[in-house]
């Protein structure tokens, strides 16, 4: 289950669904279930509930699930994240880009005791 590694402020790309192929921003995460910019945007009508306050139509974001996305490059192409331990003990996401690793990001530096 390589989801667990998607986080709040990552690039990624939709799989599938009506919004296959749409890459976004992750603004937020809770379960099993992602909130990413630009995708699975519907409309919402807003009705006036104070004098002077106009009714209107808003469109919003709503989450999908996370298994529909994939963790993606600034590009568009999807990524296979590796951990790599380093001389310190902390871990590191990689993945391989034309035969070169690539630091994607650090994970939680370990306690030390």
């Amino acid at each position: 289950m390589k989801q667990k590694w998607i986080k709040k402020g990552d690039k990624v790309l939709v799989i599938s669904g009506n919004d296959r192929g749409k890459v976004g921003e992750v603004l937020g995460k809770k379960d099993n279930r992602i909130l990413v910019q630009g995708v699975n945007v519907c409309k919402r009508h807003m009705k006036a509930h104070q004098q002077g306050q106009k009714s209107e139509i808003v469109s919003m974001e709503k989450p999908i699930h996370i298994s529909n996305v994939a963790l993606c490059n600034g590009d568009g192409k999807k990524l296979k994240l590796n951990v790599k331990l380093g001389k310190d003990g902390s871990k590191e996401l990689v993945y391989d880009d034309n035969g070169k690793e690539v630091s994607y990001r650090t994970l939680k530096k370990p306690v030390k005791a």
